[in-house]
């Protein structure tokens, strides 16, 4: 795949050192790459380079790759975005979605992932048994994780006004947000 097939790609996020590995993936897949590290800098990025795709983080530091969403869109709308997260929930997904983005991964993820995200191919694996979910609900603390992250989203991130609608204590919810959520399905 050549540079000309495969389209212009405006990575956003906050941790270079993820962004200058997923940039040089990216080059040798034939794409063109430029990178920002806020929202400030994405959407004058954006106006410059005219990326035909856009990767972007969920947590930009202080600012919420959600918020930029719908900025992004504005200044290129034929733009297809992934967002990326380490953060993972049904919530946010949800509301990405909402916002205007066409995929969402979480992290970790591999350059060929990105890559069949932001074309579009990201085909459905045939589930074998093994990968089959189990017919129990989801654990409890995936449950939890899901709810505290649908009220911070609206709150639009306010950590003191999500704690106050949950019933906790502010610090308490920094640290229950603090912790990687529960998997599904367990590792084998």
């Amino acid at each position: 795949m050549n540079a000309e097939n495969a389209g212009r790609v405006l990575l956003i996020d906050d941790d270079e050192v993820f962004v200058h590995v997923l940039g040089r993936a990216l080059v040798t897949r034939g794409f063109e790459v430029a990178m920002a590290r806020d929202g400030s800098g994405a959407l004058a990025r954006c106006a410059d380079f005219q990326p035909s795709h856009i990767v972007l983080d969920l947590k930009l530091g202080a600012e919420s790759g959600l918020a930029l969403i719908p900025r992004l869109t504005a200044a290129r709308p034929a733009a297809r975005i992934l967002l990326l997260t380490g953060y993972a929930s049904i919530a946010t997904a949800v509301e990405a979605i909402k916002r205007g983005a066409h995929d969402y991964l979480a992290k970790p993820v591999d350059a060929d992932q990105v890559v069949q995200a932001l074309l579009g191919n990201a085909t459905a694996q045939p589930a074998t048994a093994g990968d089959a979910l189990p017919d129990a609900p989801p654990p409890l603390k995936r449950l939890e994780w899901e709810h505290i992250q649908r009220v911070l989203n609206e709150c639009d991130g306010n950590i003191s006004e999500a704690a106050r609608r949950l019933g906790l204590h502010r610090r308490t919810l920094q640290r229950k947000l603090a912790k990687r959520p529960v998997r599904e399905v367990p590792q084998r």
